[in-house]
């Protein structure tokens, strides 16, 4: 049997809950005698000052809520011990559930990625195979794009879930973009190496003025078309943010890359071949100078852009191993990017990254796509005007300057990402594919370092003539730039950035473009 002063305080709260119960949803009242507050726990009044319910000689119980209340039998021992155990199972079981999650999340970044990748590659082989020399990736986009359309009009839930099903993949290649640009400055020593040093300086010149006045004719054409239409901007869709680097990922590269630069120091064929033994400390160093990179303060990165620390990260690794070795660096150099589908190197292996980055540009669009309606006049004119204007005005200064023609051709899409400018100058005869890499990214580096102060100076105040100006002129090393501190111009950064690059391949896809092109080029 319970103790008299056990069942005394259990009266006493049963006839105060009793006296004082009212509707859970009724406000916080307080008793006329004490003046003290009474709160509601599962539909009773609970009194907070117990000096009112309970002699000061009789010990404190506390009224717990119903999910938590206990047998009459149990004790305060048994109540402890129990709670301990329902604890300890829900930590085990929270652990094991964020397990599953990052497994579930690892596998379905690898399927979402492995498919862009897979019709990348199949795309290319098709083209490959029925000699056509319109890019393939950009068809696959196309086709994606429409995809989505038909969808969101037939079955809307179904375009949603194709989205989400491809989120990771398309925050994975968000994250990793600038390194898939970088092999091309990697490889510069190489490429600029036969080139005469006048040459050089005229390519300078004409990459470096080409940005200002890319920049400047996709501003104005893009006010001036604003203040005909007269369109009221209105909210974009948010864009999704890649994580940031973790230690656990410094720690894991910088392991890689040290096991397997003392393993081809040892043996150079240990894999078989010296690209392929060289591929991941090559790679691990990449991959690390862009970590390192993103890191430094904006101050910094404002002179010394991730992607230049990169780059100078892989040359630095491949002049210690060619020193080390006594190799040299120029056939380093040339592990990293082979062009040899059979013998891949590190700088191989990001660019074959660059269809998918064409790939994921649909869905892109597709998540922009009431705003790309909206402002169709704004994006689409200022796109296609400062799309030709690269492509005949970098033609027609490599005339004047007298420059050599297959160096002409070669930056003629000094304003398109890497990826689709690779695609055009295949269209060309004698084109040099590493120098137009080297000229793309010098060109979005540029852009990235001085377009904000260009903008203000221009007084360029609108975000959809700063977004589409920047795109324009700068692709994606610009977008970014401009994007991490206005973040409501990206939008339009993202849109300008695929149309400039789609509208540079299709006009380029021309036979009577190229020949006006080849004709001023003389």
């Amino acid at each position: 049997m319970a103790s008299p002063l056990v069942a005394q305080t259990v009266q006493i709260c049963h006839h105060h809950s009793k006296q004082f119960s009212f509707k859970s949803q009724s406000p916080v009242k307080r008793n006329s005698r004490t003046k003290t507050p009474i709160g509601v726990c599962n539909g009773s009044q609970n009194v907070y000052n117990r000096s009112y319910l309970i002699k000061p000689w009789a010990p404190i119980r506390v009224l717990e809520p119903r999910f938590l209340q206990m047998g009459p039998q149990e004790t305060c021992s048994s109540r402890g011990i129990s709670m301990k155990s329902t604890s300890s199972e829900g930590s085990t079981s929270t652990s094991s559930s964020s397990i599953s999650q990052t497994v579930i999340g690892v596998l379905h970044l690898l399927v979402s990625l492995g498919i862009i990748l897979a019709m990348d590659k199949l795309l290319k082989k098709a083209f490959v195979a029925a000699a056509i020399k319109f890019p393939s990736a950009l068809f696959g986009m196309f086709c994606i794009f429409s995809v989505l359309v038909i969808l969101d009009v037939t079955i809307p839930a179904a375009a949603t879930s194709l989205m989400n099903f491809f989120e990771p993949a398309l925050l994975f290649i968000q994250r990793w973009l600038p390194l898939f640009y970088v092999p091309s400055l990697v490889v510069l020593p190489l490429s600029v190496k036969d080139i005469p040093a006048a040459s050089g300086v005229k390519i300078c010149f004409i990459t470096a003025g080409g940005w200002l006045a890319s920049l400047c004719v996709a501003g104005f054409t893009a006010i001036a078309v604003r203040k005909m239409v007269k369109t009221e901007m209105t909210e974009a869709e948010p864009m999704a943010k890649p994580s940031p680097f973790s230690p656990l990922e410094m720690w894991a590269w910088s392991g890689v890359f040290l096991i397997s630069f003392v393993v081809a120091l040892l043996n150079i064929t240990a894999l078989g071949t010296a690209a392929t033994t060289c591929l991941p400390f090559l790679l691990a160093s990449t991959v690390l100078g862009y970590m390192v990179g993103t890191g430094l303060p904006s101050g910094v990165k404002k002179v010394f852009h991730p992607i230049i620390c990169c780059a100078l990260s892989a040359d630095f690794a491949a002049l210690a191993f060619g020193y080390l070795s006594q190799s040299g660096l120029d056939p380093v150099l040339g592990y990293y990017l082979t062009k040899v589908s059979s013998n891949p190197g590190a700088g191989d292996v990001l660019m074959g990254f660059l269809g998918s980055v064409i790939l994921s540009f649909s869905f892109s669009m597709f998540k922009q796509r009431k705003l790309v309606k909206r402002h169709a006049a704004e994006i689409f004119t200022s796109v296609i005007v400062s799309t030709i204007f690269s492509l005949y005005s970098t033609a027609l200064v490599g005339r004047l300057v007298e420059l050599e023609p297959a160096l002409t051709v070669s930056i003629l899409p000094r304003c398109i990402t890497v990826a689709l400018a690779l695609s055009i100058v295949s269209f060309f005869e004698g084109a040099n594919t590493s120098l137009t890499a080297a000229v793309v990214v010098v060109t979005g580096l540029i852009g990235a370092n001085f377009v904000q102060a260009v903008l203000d100076k221009l007084k360029f105040r609108d975000p959809i003539a700063r977004g589409i100006a920047t795109a324009s002129s700068a692709h994606g090393l610009g977008t970014a730039a401009l994007s991490a501190k206005e973040p409501e111009a990206l939008p339009f950064c993202a849109i300008a950035y695929a149309l400039t690059g789609i509208f540079g391949s299709l006009f380029c896809s021309v036979p009577a473009v190229r020949q006006s092109l080849l004709a001023i080029i003389g």
